[in-house]
């Protein structure tokens, strides 16, 4: 399969020792899946922040999030004749699933791409709520007249779903709680109105009928949203075979909107390709590749806490460069660059 990124020799640029535990009695477990944006001249990261309880023998510890915001350490025996543990992201326990992480979202910021920090003054953003008990999750970042939207992954036994806060400060914030409700995630709005229109993808999901597919929505306030059209299907004996979904804001060119997104095939093996939508009516798929422009093949991609992946929600766009953050196996947050022309070659347009 070719692959046309260009990963920083710097990779990873931050793993999970390069960040301080949320709270005593957690440890830090994965970075994954950065939305990006720029903001007072820097580029910044939100980062999820994977945790987990420290172990200990003959049982599991796993966090959630109570009806007060306060964690909470759940335990349960390792023996169990109805605990299954064969996912390592995933605990199922009496029948109902459990994360074995819980998430936040941490900021970072850096004055050259390269060298992460997390400034004073900026506090992590944590669920809050029962529909986000367990954690907030993959980030996406869209500025949109003048203003910052922040779409991310809620995460509760009651399903999964898509949370959004809004900010002009990144200090301050406004929660618009779910708008769009499970089984739903990887949601990513244009960062301009189309016909005076908010438009966005999303990943609907189903274990029956239908599978896992991008989807576009329209609004008319950027929080309300219907006309919801499946644009992008899973494709049989393809790199993306399995599902699909959007990662970040896609991006304005002359040939159209450029996304670029995951796909998993059965082995889930994450890989990332693009398709092309008409610039008037984003309804209307004009190209998508057919093989991936980005393959898991680093040390740091195909080993880690789910390794074989390479999954992004977030980039930087500078004239014909895309700088995509991404998360490696899961663990680390790495960065490569695109050549917009060349993905546009791949499109064959």
């Amino acid at each position: 399969m070719p692959d046309i990124a260009r990963r920083f020799p710097e990779n990873p640029l931050l793993s999970p020792i390069d960040l301080k535990a949320s709270e005593e009695g957690l440890q830090i477990i994965c970075l994954l899946n950065p939305g990006v944006f720029r903001f007072e001249g820097k580029t910044w990261l939100i980062v999820r922040v994977a945790e987990n309880a420290v172990q200990k023998e003959g049982s599991i510890f796993f966090p959630i999030l109570n009806d007060l915001g306060k964690t909470e350490i759940v335990e349960l025996p390792f023996e169990h004749p109805e605990l299954i543990t064969t996912d390592p992201r995933v605990i199922r326990y009496m029948g109902l699933d459990y994360l074995t992480t819980l998430s936040h979202l941490r900021l970072l910021c850096s004055d050259d791409g390269l060298h992460f920090y997390e400034p004073e003054g900026y506090s992590p953003l944590f669920g809050t709520g029962y529909l986000q008990a367990f954690g907030i999750e993959d980030c996406r970042v869209t500025f949109l007249e003048d203003k910052y939207y922040l779409t991310f992954t809620a995460v509760s036994g009651n399903g999964v779903g898509v949370g959004m806060r809004t900010t002009t400060d990144w200090k301050t914030f406004e929660n618009h709680g779910m708008i769009i409700p499970p089984h739903n995630k990887d949601c990513a709005i244009f960062e301009e109105k189309i016909n005076g229109l908010y438009y966005c993808l999303h990943r609907p999901s189903s274990v029956d009928i239908g599978g896992n597919y991008i989807w576009l929505a329209q609004s008319p306030d950027g929080v309300h949203w219907g006309n919801h059209k499946c644009i992008i299907k899973t494709r049989k004996d393809s790199w993306d075979c399995q599902r699909v979904g959007a990662g970040a804001a896609p991006i304005k060119t002359k040939k159209g909107w450029l996304e670029i997104y995951h796909g998993a095939n059965y082995d889930h093996q994450y890989c990332l390709g693009a398709f092309l939508l008409d610039l008037n009516d984003p309804s209307k798929v004009l190209a998508r590749t057919d093989k991936p422009i980005m393959v898991p093949t680093e040390q740091y991609e195909l080993s880690g806490f789910f390794g074989n992946v390479v999954f992004t929600n977030g980039h930087v766009v500078d004239g014909d460069t895309v700088t995509i953050y991404y998360g490696a196996s899961d663990e680390f947050v790495c960065g490569a660059r695109f050549s917009i022309k060349e993905i546009l070659f791949q499109l064959g347009v």
